[in-house]
């Protein structure tokens, strides 16, 4: 044996370590604890509930502003009944006719604006009776007229596509 000194045997000893032997440790390192993988998963589910919540405002938002624009639509639609009617309240004279036919030209221009938008007016006499559409108030036995017939109509009704806004109030035969 030389003589060497006790540093020298401590470096040889640490040079002799197999690589498989250096590189366990590291494998160790690598793989997830239990805790990091609960770590990890709860950082999904705290981020999951975040774009949750960031996706309801944002749903709640647009419906908003979808509901306004819908709003604001209507309203330009019926704008120019309503500058008819104030132009025929500002006309001055007594002429009954004149009135009647600004009058008829008011609802034939808000009848082609509810047009526009989809809705469409029902309720005629003659027409057969459908209780989802009609309201019954009155009823008469009349032997001219068909069964479940519609012989008379005090209000119109209105429907948007299949959905009634307001049944037609109507009366009856037999």
């Amino acid at each position: 044996m030389s003589k060497e000194k006790p540093e020298d045997i401590k470096e040889e000893v640490t040079e002799e370590v197999t690589e498989e032997q250096a590189q366990e440790p590291e494998q160790e390192a690598k793989e997830p604890t239990l805790e990091d993988k609960l770590k990890e998963t709860k950082d999904q589910l705290l981020r999951t509930a975040a774009e949750y919540a960031n996706y309801r405002a944002r749903s709640a938002k647009e419906k908003e502003q979808t509901y306004n624009n819908a709003k604001g639509s209507v309203i330009a639609e019926i704008l120019p009944v309503i500058d008819n009617l104030e132009r025929a309240l500002a006309g001055e004279g007594n002429d009954y006719d004149a009135l009647k036919q600004g009058v008829q030209m008011t609802m034939d221009g808000l009848m082609a604006s509810l047009e526009k938008l989809g809705v469409e007016q029902y309720g005629e006499s003659g027409d057969t009776f459908d209780p989802n559409f009609h309201n019954a108030v009155m009823h008469v036995d009349d032997e001219s007229l068909g069964e479940n017939v519609v012989c008379d109509v005090f209000q119109k009704g209105y429907k948007i596509g299949d959905r009634v806004i307001r049944a037609a109030m109507v009366k009856t035969a037999n």
